[in-house]
Formats: C-alpha cells, structure tokens, sequence
C-alpha cells in the first residue's frame, strides 16, 4: 500500500534482498542493478550478494524527523467538539454510546496533535414529555431530571468519553443564558407571537407543516407513532426568512453536513419551502420561562440548540475567554436531528450574527439483524446488553468496532455479536496483538538483555528492502491517519493505523528474520530488521491511541515509551525508538473462543 523510498537527509541505504534472493543476486559478477520480485520498480546494488554502503555524515542526520504535512503540523489553535445532548427521558443505550464515541476519538486525535480541545456533552431536561414522566413516579421534574442525568454522565465516564464540559439544562446559568439569546431575537424582530395550526411530532417535539405531514403519512418518521393535530398560540422564530442564506450555505459549502446523502436529503427539504418554527410552548410549564411573557415556557429544542453556546457563557459575554472555541469544529449526532442541527441551528447564528460551526456530521442508525432496533422486538441493544460485550472483549476492542463497523456514513450498519467476534479476533488478536507479541518476543529471544537492536551496522549503515521503506511508508500512513480524520473518516483513519501493522506481518513474511539469527554474518541484517518491526508497531500505537487509549497505553508500557513526550507528529516520525530499550513480551488481546450473544432489552 504505501511502497515510495524515501530518501533521507545525510545517510544512505542499503537495500538488502530477503533471504529467498540472495541467492539470485550474488549469481551477478560486478555490480548491477537487480529487481526484485517485491517490487519490479525497485532496485537495489550487489557484488557477490549485498554490497554496503557507508553513511557519509553518519547517524544522526537519518534520525531527523521525517517532513510532514499540514495536517500533522503542530497546531494549538482551540478545537470545539460537541456531542448533542441527551434527554434524560430516555435511558443510555448504544447509540449514545456511539455518538459520543465518535466525538470523543475526534477530540483525542486533536489533542495529540496539540490543539487546545473542548469536548462537551451534557443532558436535555426539559420539556412535556420530562414533566409527564416526573408526575407518573411521584417526583418532580427536578427530582427526575437529576436522577437520570447522573445515569449518563456515569455511562457516558464508564464509556471512555473525555468530556471537558457537561451542560444540563436545568443550570441556572444555561437558563439565563437562552433568555438573553431568546431576547435578543425578539428585539431583533426575528421572533413574534403568532399561531400555528398543524401535527406535531410529540416524539421529536417536532412540528410539521400539513403538506409535510401529509408526505410522512402523519407518522413519526423515527418511532412510527401517529401526529397529533395542534393548534397553538407561541411565538415563532422566522425561519422561512432565511431560505435563500441556507440554500446558499449549503451551494457554497458542501461540506457543511455530512454525510453527502445527509446534505441531498435536507437540501430538498429546504427547497421545498421551510416555515417559521415555535420558539415557546403554553401546553406546559417544565422549561425556560419566555423573557416578558411567562405564561409562555421556551421550546424544548430552542432551549437545547443554544447549549453549544451556553456552555461558553457566550450568552454573557460574546467575546469572553471561552468564546475562542467557537465556532465549533464539528458537531456529533444521528440522522434524526440533522434537521435541527444543519437547518433551525444555523439560522439562528445567522440572526444573531455569530460563525457558523465548521462542520455538521449526522451518522445513522445501528440496526440489529436487518431490522430496526426496537424494545417490543427484544433485539434493542442498551447499557447492559453493550456492558457484556465489554466484559466479554475489554472496552478499547467495543469502542474498535463501534468506530471501524458502525454507521458512520449514510447507512445504517448491523450490530451482530458474530461481527464484533470476527473483527476482534482478526484484526486486534491475529494482527495487532499477534504482531506486537512476536516482535517483542524476537529482541528478548535473540537479544535477551542488551534491548532492542539498532537499525545500523557498525559502519553507520542501514538497511532497506525493496518495499520496505520504513521511514516512508510510517510518514505516508501517518498523513493519511490525519487526513482521515480532519474529514471525519474515523474508519479509515483506523485502517490505515492497522496497515502498518499488517504491513509489518507481511514484512516478516518476506523477510523471514529467523533465518538470519543462524548466520552470524548477517547480525546487522537481523538488528535492522527487529528495530524496524517494532519501531513501526510503536508508531501504529501513537495512530490507535485515540480509537483505543488503554490497551496502547500498555503498548507503550511494554515498549518502554509510556514517557514519549510531544505531539503526534513527533511521536509519529521514524527513529524515537532507542537501541538498547528494554521491551517486554506483550500479550494485548486474550483470545475469545465463542462468540456470546448478549441478553437485550
């Protein structure tokens, strides 16, 4: 996959055949050119076998680290990441996990490249559905709200999620904070009391147009549930002045929302003609009061959209020390609030003259056995159903398939116990930990206590097989891990980290190091060798580190690297290993031998 030689400043290389040429090479008299079947573009000079050549200004120009791009440059600049937050109606389940999980690998990439990152989420505590719940258990909607918002901030700990702030909306300075937003607006003639007559999504607390209800069969598009037919008086935020900014938005900047099918499917709607949306509500009294008409209580996804700037106090001092995170980097959810977040949101920065954030990405749904995810089916995956699968595969290999398997893209993606199974087994035991185990097993055979070799020879040379341009092939997997990452492509950010890894098996393949510990006169030849494999495991650790925090926190225990100081670009170059570490035989992933399908709701 990534076969360019790299040539470094200050130092030759020597490129050596693997075993199973040498043979063929040394048949040459003088010294010629040989291609190699590995590569029929590669080349590499013998005489009698292998012919080294002398680094001329020695060791340590090769160790320089290699140029790298833009997108692994050291950056400081602050970095806002958002999940959306969750209703505390509603229990944690898999795609909470999910979602922030996506959110939370973004941030820690982020932060290893040295950006200044805030990673919020929080929980949403208003609304009808909250106060009815409250009133069924006997408590209020405080009592409630405070319960199950402390499920999630637990759930959400328990689940690896390195948030740097959790919002509820119940904080006395969010709710002061939409008032002045809310405010604003009015004073701005942006919001005006008027009436709507049409259904309404209880659900999603989501109101619909007749012709939009009509095209959805008055069905919830998300839980099937009939619309209820509304006629209120609120106020309403105009929306439908903002048609041609939005259709704009979305012409100038395509990448706006993600994924592209996300973007096609709300475009059209905007195109279709968009209406001006509540503000406030009277059919309840759980929520925000409205500022100058109290008996009117603020709209549950108003209220909600502006925790992103609350959670900054922008709402008490624009340009206050938490402002520089805004706009936001990107904000995290399912398909199912794209609506929210891509259309109503941005108009509301419009109105109030703020940036927009950078990015909008929308994944869909995970579905179990082809169908939807359903408590009445029994296939719905929640906390203690995904718990078991934790218990079962340690949480770094759940979080593994969650980002490398799940729905990222447009599609929804089956969760399957056999799947997770599969993914673990061949990509973290056989590869990852089967690799990092036989590399570290090698140094301590062959070099017991002097630690890991160098990948030079006496002289100052270094050794180079045809495809197997280490410095090269690391930098170029590295680029594409960040470049993966800067468009949210957290699969392929995560295959490209693990390529290095298998590169490394099929390196040792080739290569067949074994061979040369029987001959004393290819020392150099099998030190080379060994550095390399590790140095390249040590660097796909540095690329797993956001996706898997744990488990390459103990790789770099074992490889006696846990104290590497630096940003990503400069634990990423080639050359931090040092010759004569001692590393310790790893075993990372135990093999699980059944698959277990675990007990659902």
């Amino acid at each position: 996959m990534f076969a360019a030689t790299c040539s470094t400043q200050g130092a030759t290389h020597v490129r050596y055949a693997p075993a199973m040429f040498r043979q063929l090479a040394s048949s040459y008299k003088g010294t010629r050119s040989f291609s190699s079947p590995l590569s029929p573009l590669s080349s590499f000079r013998t005489n009698s076998g292998l012919k080294k050549q002398r680094a001329m200004t020695g060791v340590r120009s090769l160790r320089r680290s290699l140029h790298v791009s833009a997108a692994l440059s050291e950056d400081s600049s602050p970095c806002f990441v958002t999940t959306p937050i969750y209703y505390v109606n509603d229990k944690p389940h898999i795609g909470h996990v999910y979602t922030s999980t996506l959110a939370d690998v973004y941030a820690r990439f982020q932060r290893q490249r040295g950006r200044d990152v805030f990673l919020l989420t929080g929980t949403d505590e208003h609304g009808i559905k909250v106060q009815r719940s409250a009133k069924d258990k006997g408590v209020t909607p405080q009592a409630l709200a405070d319960e199950n918002s402390g499920f999630f901030r637990d759930a959400l700990t328990s689940y690896g999620l390195s948030f740097d702030g959790f919002i509820r909306t119940t904080d006395e300075s969010h709710k002061k904070q939409v008032q002045a937003f809310v405010q604003q607006l009015l004073d701005q003639g942006e919001v005006y009391l008027g009436e709507f007559e049409g259904w309404y999504d209880e659900g999603q607390e989501e109101y619909h147009t007749e012709i939009n209800a009509k095209e959805m069969d008055y069905k919830s598009p998300i839980n099937g549930k009939p619309m209820v037919r509304a006629k209120e008086k609120n106020y309403y935020f105009k929306l439908s002045a903002f048609q041609d900014r939005l259709e704009e938005l979305y012409s100038s900047n395509p990448d706006f929302i993600q994924p592209p099918g996300r973007r096609n499917e709300l475009l059209n709607r905007i195109r279709g003609g968009l209406s001006d949306v509540p503000v406030s509500r009277t059919n309840f009294s759980w929520g925000v009061p409205m500022p100058g008409d109290e008996e009117h209580v603020i709209y549950v996804w108003i209220d909600a959209l502006f925790n992103y700037l609350t959670a900054l106090n922008m709402g008490e001092d624009v340009e206050g020390e938490m402002s520089k995170y805004w706009p936001a980097s990107v904000h995290v959810m399912a398909k199912e609030i794209a609506w929210f977040h891509a259309v109503i949101w941005p108009a509301l920065l419009m109105a109030l003259n703020l940036p927009l954030p950078k990015l909008v990405y929308a994944h869909a749904f995970w579905i179990r056995d082809g169908q939807k995810m359903s408590k009445s089916l029994g296939n719905f995956v929640d906390l203690a159903a995904l718990s078991e699968y934790v218990d079962q595969y340690g949480l770094d290999a759940v979080r593994y398939y969650l980002v490398t398997e799940g729905p990222i893209g447009a599609t929804d993606a089956n969760f399957t116990a056999t799947r997770l199974h599969d993914i673990y087994t061949s990509d973290l035991v056989n590869t990852l930990g089967n690799c990092a185990s036989r590399t570290t097993a090698m140094i301590n055979k062959y070099y017991k206590d002097a630690g890991v070799p160098s990948e030079f020879g006496a002289g100052g040379e270094r050794f180079v097989v045809p495809e197997y341009d280490w410095p090269s092939i690391t930098n170029q997997a590295t680029e594409k891990v960040a470049e993966c990452m800067e468009e949210f492509d957290l699969p392929g950010a995560m295959h490209a980290a693990l390529g290095l890894v298998q590169k490394v098996d099929a390196f040792l393949g080739d290569v067949e190091p074994y061979k040369f510990a029987k001959d004393a006169d290819r020392a150099d030849e099998l030190a080379a060798v060994l550095y390399q494999c590790i140095e390249t495991i040590r660097i796909a650790g540095v690329l797993l580190e956001s996706v898997m925090p744990t488990k390459m926190a103990e790789l770099a225990e074992a490889l006696g690297t846990q104290d590497m100081d630096g940003t990503l670009s400069a634990k990423a170059a080639w050359g931090q290993m040092k010759p004569g570490s001692i590393v310790a035989k790893v075993a990372l992933f135990p093999r699980v031998e059944v698959a277990v399908e675990a007990v659902t709701a």
